[in-house]
């Protein structure tokens, strides 16, 4: 049984997430089996784009995920995250004080890059740049960037590093909707899409494909839909126990402290397709204006205060 346990203050933006009797009842749907939105609007007797709309709530708040599976040809499967939630409602003067360091990183905003074609950066109305020429990725517009993509190589993105001097790290958790890159699109082209925290390797996730056929929700409208259209958010989040994705522990020999965080001015992170990846199939990345999930990359940063 997988458990989500919340801190009282974490626990408020999952409460409003399920304070909603048709959010509820997704979450029973889902507990009985995996659904697509056709399926859960059927059995709701709800409109699509109304249950698509609840769908995303959840998966805002990470209660349940939702995947392309095999042969499914454009259909996304939601399945539930966790069994049952807990929410500590402890006397809160017992624990040591903590707060949260939130930054959202627009996609163009990065500070080192390597790439290779097919690659190109998209804004809002127009391509920025020349598609499938490197040199893109260099142009003084890239920070308007809400999609960039490539074949192989990296972006490397350097937030700020905001820990109080003397407070300590506890966790740090980044979120990115990504894909594979193929020629339009393609639901079946895996991509081993690495990620490296303050230079450590910390794990490979192999996307299935790269998503398209049907528009993202926040995808602009003059964007067709041969192309990519949306990707998966993904997860990261470092802790005393290691790195886990997802919710799933994956590297057991990065912890927070190997991160060094406080001996850093700032902390990078780094997403790309090494040139040894056994499935080279690119990468998408989207950014608040783009795709399922209104953020670019988002950093959250878990500190201790000092007494």
């Amino acid at each position: 049984m997988r458990t989500l346990e919340l801190t009282f203050e974490d626990a408020i933006e999952v409460c409003k997430a399920i304070s909603n009797k048709h959010r509820m009842a997704i979450l029973r749907l889902l507990s009985e089996r995996p659904h697509n939105v056709n399926e859960l609007s059927e059995r709701l007797g709800l409109p699509f784009s109304t249950t698509a709309v609840n769908v995303k709530k959840l998966e805002d708040v990470n209660l349940i995920i939702t995947e392309l599976l095999p042969g499914r040809g454009t259909q996304k499967i939601n399945t539930k995250n966790y069994d049952q939630i807990v929410i500590d409602i402890g006397p809160q003067e017992t624990k040591k004080a903590e707060h949260a360091v939130v930054y959202d990183m627009p996609v163009g905003e990065y500070t080192d890059c390597y790439v290779e074609p097919s690659c190109g950066l998209v804004g809002v109305e127009d391509y920025i740049g020349m598609q499938d020429d490197p040199r893109s990725f260099y142009e003084t517009g890239r920070t308007e960037a809400q999609l960039l993509f490539f074949k192989a190589g990296f972006v490397e993105y350097r937030f700020p590093n905001r820990l109080p001097y003397g407070d300590k790290a506890t966790q740090l958790e980044f979120s990115a909707e990504i894909c594979s890159e193929a020629p339009l699109y393609k639901l079946d082209w895996p991509s081993d899409i690495t990620v490296w925290i303050n230079g450590y390797e910390i794990t490979t996730w192999t996307s299935p494909g790269d998503f398209g056929g049907e528009r993202g929700f926040l995808t602009p409208e003059w964007w067709m839909t041969n192309h990519t259209q949306y990707g998966l958010l993904k997860n990261w989040r470092i802790t005393e126990e290691g790195c886990f994705l997802d919710g799933t522990l994956v590297n057991g020999q990065c912890t927070i402290d190997t991160l060094k965080i406080a001996e850093k001015p700032f902390i990078s992170f780094k997403i790309g397709v090494k040139e040894d990846a056994v499935n080279m199939g690119g990468l998408n990345l989207f950014g608040s204006k783009f795709g399922n999930y209104e953020q670019g990359i988002v950093m959250k940063l878990q500190v201790e205060e000092k007494k």
